[in-house]
């Protein structure tokens, strides 16, 4: 089982401080859902996770390593990253982009090993791309690009999945899409946290939610533990009636407090 250990994590850029003692772990086997207000400081944590940037004070650990002790090439194999801004230079097809996903194995856009192919094609049916994969990015709608990096990601079948906001901007129907999509990437035994700003989708898809606010880390458990009208307030500043039944989770904000 591939871990992520982030261990008492302060992070301090030009006099602001962005994370403040925080703990936590990203395992195989789990999905989590990270949440809470603009400036929270997901990003900064998820940056941190995957030594993008290293902490003023704590410690980042891959599978007991420290992290600034992998190459690039190592860490890549173990973790694949969707950040909230994912341009692409030019049009180029949708196979070739998720090609992109095996460079960690030494795989490019024109070299694939068989191990490579298989990969690939893989990922294109797990996102349902069979019918797009020699089309030009510029041509595909919102949800089928989201799709499309999705499956980059997968094609590098790390054991462990970062994604920042990776439903921003799609409609409800494609937001279902890809939280389905990584919620079937965790249960055939990959490990994902995911930055998210619809509560009711986190509590839907997640096995942990945690729930951060002004640089700390306010709670960290299952839906059912933290999905709470006081949780809702503290972070938020919003009151809010929560309830579940079969369909889901409900979520009514009233108004701010």
């Amino acid at each position: 089982m591939t871990n992520i250990k982030l261990t008492n994590i302060t992070m301090e850029l030009k006099g602001r401080r962005l994370l403040s003692n925080v703990s936590t772990e990203i395992k195989s086997g789990e999905l989590i859902a990270l949440i809470g207000p603009n400036g929270a400081g997901k990003t900064t944590l998820l940056k941190c996770a995957l030594g993008l940037i290293s902490p003023t004070i704590g410690t980042v650990t891959v599978d007991g390593s420290p992290i600034e002790d992998l190459s690039p090439i190592a860490r890549a194999q173990k973790i694949s990253y969707l950040p909230q801004m994912r341009p692409l230079a030019w049009p180029i097809r949708v196979r070739d982009v998720v090609a992109l996903g095996r460079y960690a194995y030494g795989g490019s856009t024109t070299k694939l090993t068989q191990l490579d192919e298989a990969a690939v094609a893989k990922a294109i049916s797990d996102c349902d791309l069979s019918a797009f994969e020699d089309r030009g990015t510029d041509t595909l709608s919102g949800g089928e690009l989201a799709r499309v990096h999705c499956a980059r990601a997968f094609a590098a079948q790390a054991p462990l999945l970062l994604a920042d906001e990776p439903v921003a901007a799609l409609d409800l129907a494609h937001q279902f899409q890809i939280m389905s999509l990584i919620r079937n990437y965790v249960d055939h035994g990959g490990g994902a946290i995911v930055v998210l700003h619809d509560i009711s989708l986190a509590a839907r898809y997640a096995d942990r939610l945690i729930w951060m606010k002004d640089s700390i880390i306010n709670a960290d458990g299952t839906p059912d533990e933290t999905m709470t009208a006081g949780l809702m307030e503290k972070v938020f500043a919003v009151d809010a009636t929560i309830s579940k039944d079969e369909g889901g989770w409900s979520l009514n904000v009233s108004n701010a407090t």
